[in-house]
């Protein structure tokens, strides 16, 4: 039996099917009455309601304004992600789908008028994505329920009820990863609209404890990270949120989302963010045959040094990937192949170096001279250098060596 939509959903759905009808007979919007102090006000007032999470109280309003001026970037990507909210506690699948269609059109509508904040290409995410309220929260029937009333209420800004809400939610399922995220977030959400300092750093302390229940239910899941350094920068917590946006990177590092939490963390405190410079080791070292003795006069020089990547890469795939990999049918590129090669150069640097054969070298040599004797190449190429084949190896380095990738982006990347 298809579930009946709520009152409020109604009223939602008549408004959406309203707006479309006048917008596909021209109806003219009358302006003239709105005066600028009404409509500022009024402007302020949505704001506020999107800010304190009052989602389904703020779509009117937000409605209303952008019919009056429709190129508010401001409002069309806040009722674009207001109503995209309000859609996922919509059990009616007809009204989510109008839900989402028009939070589709007002979000295209603001980046094609130049808006290309975090935002907004995280709502045209979300829209890519499959319909969340089609897909069961948790298979505990209890859980999955508990789950969507506490998004209705989170819809409403009730945030409170959806805290209790997705702690049932958690009762019923130990292991749901999203419950615990959620009740975290719903603390941030009450951090954030805090104006006392001292209740508002104690928002964020619980926030924190319910990221790290998240964590603990799983580890490798880069968003309990991410919000957890979100809600540390509201309190102006700089290095505590930097260790929880680089956790989110090592958690997660082939999607993008992760990384915007590191770069707003650099641009707040003014902290360059660069992975160390090190050349394409084929072009670099290209004009120098190692066996070759009428080269012999070009030793020590960098093309020398890089002309040892190479046969090291070689090496490695004749004599070691197969006893490495022996589950794979063929060959591949591989972190460690790549390791080697570099390792090679390095190391033969770092040899001639300690020897007195060297006084100087190039700065892209000593860069990854640098990463060598910090046991960091496999860091750098995994999250520098990494290709398709390389970061299918990245889980099994990250199960043993997770100390050694959060190092990389604090001695290498994270320059203050």
């Amino acid at each position: 039996m298809r579930n009946k939509p709520g009152m409020k959903e109604r009223l939602i759905s008549l408004f959406i099917r309203l707006l479309l009808v006048g917008l596909m007979f021209c109806i003219p919007v009358q302006t003239l009455a709105q005066g600028t102090a009404t409509y500022e006000a009024e402007r302020k007032r949505a704001l506020q309601l999107y800010d304190e999470n009052k989602f389904a109280d703020a779509i009117p309003l937000l409605e209303k304004l952008v019919s009056i001026n429709s190129s508010d970037t401001v409002l069309l990507e806040r009722l674009g992600w207001a109503t995209l909210v309000v859609s996922a506690s919509m059990q009616n699948a007809e009204l989510r789908k109008q839900a989402r269609n028009r939070a589709r059109e007002l979000l295209n509508r603001a980046k094609e008028l130049g808006d290309n904040s975090e935002l907004l290409r995280m709502g045209m995410e979300a829209l890519n994505q499959p319909d969340s309220a089609e897909i069961p929260f948790s298979s505990v029937k209890n859980a999955d329920a508990a789950m969507r009333e506490g998004e209705e209420a989170h819809s409403r800004g009730e945030l409170d009820k959806a805290i209790a809400a997705y702690q049932r939610a958690l009762q019923f399922d130990p292991k749901l990863y999203l419950a615990a995220l959620f009740v975290g977030d719903m603390y941030y959400k009450k951090a954030h609209q805090a104006s006392d300092p001292a209740v508002q750093k104690s928002m964020v302390t619980m926030a924190g404890e319910w990221f790290a229940r998240a964590i603990e239910i799983d580890k490798n899941i880069e968003t309990a990270y991410r919000y957890w350094g979100d809600a540390l920068m509201l309190i102006s917590e700089r290095d505590g949120a930097k260790e929880k946006f680089i956790d989110a990177i090592v958690a997660d590092p082939y999607s993008r989302n992760p990384y915007v939490g590191l770069r707003q963390w650099g641009a707040k405190y003014s902290v360059n963010l660069a992975h160390p410079k090190v050349p394409n080791p084929l072009e670099a070292g290209q004009t120098v045959d190692s066996n070759d003795p009428k080269t012999a006069g070009a030793r020590q020089t960098p093309a020398y040094y890089w002309s040892l990547y190479a046969p090291s890469r070689q090496k490695y795939k004749v004599e070691r990937f197969q006893r490495d990999h022996p589950t794979e049918r063929g060959y591949r590129n591989s972190l460690q192949e790549e390791t080697a090669g570099l390792q090679a150069v390095a190391s033969a640097v770092a040899s001639d170096l300690q020897a007195g054969k060297l006084e100087k070298i190039s700065p892209d040599l000593e860069s990854l001279v640098q990463l060598y004797k910090a046991g960091l190449i496999e860091a750098y190429v995994l999250f520098a250098r990494a290709d398709r084949d390389i970061a299918r190896d990245y889980s099994a380095y990250r199960e043993a060596n997770r100390d050694k990738l959060r190092r990389y982006w604090n001695e290498f990347v994270i320059s203050n």
